[in-house]
């Protein structure tokens, strides 16, 4: 198995940020839970590992790296952990107010979230 490096981990800059690639990736109902969960982190951070979604490993590796790519959330690896958080500053900066209706909306479609 190849081991993965931070280079692995491609995080678009706060101005490459765009609106229909965010929401296209809000639209999913795996990446809502995804962000809804994240919302509701304790520290604002969670481990993939963590979420018991319905889906395989590698599908929740995929919804993980095109919520990455969008902008959405930032990731990082500790040990062999890869951490989510999302880019709450970034989002609001750009799209203001979006991130809080998604969460909204995310806590009342997915119960539990």
């Amino acid at each position: 198995m190849a081991s993965r490096t931070a280079t692995d981990l491609v995080h678009p800059d706060r101005a490459e940020l765009r609106f229909i690639t965010v929401l296209a990736a809000l639209a999913d109902p795996i990446r809502l839970t995804i962000v809804t969960r994240l919302a509701a982190a304790e520290n604002g951070e969670l481990a993939c590992t963590t979420f018991d979604l319905p889906i395989s490993k590698s599908t929740q590796s995929g919804h993980f790296k095109t919520l990455r790519e969008a902008g959405i959330i930032r990731q990082r690896d500790e040990g062999t952990r890869r951490l989510n958080r999302l880019r709450t500053e970034d989002l609001e900066a750009r799209f203001p107010g979006l991130l809080d209706l998604v969460i909204t909306h995310g806590r009342t479609a997915t119960p539990g979230a």
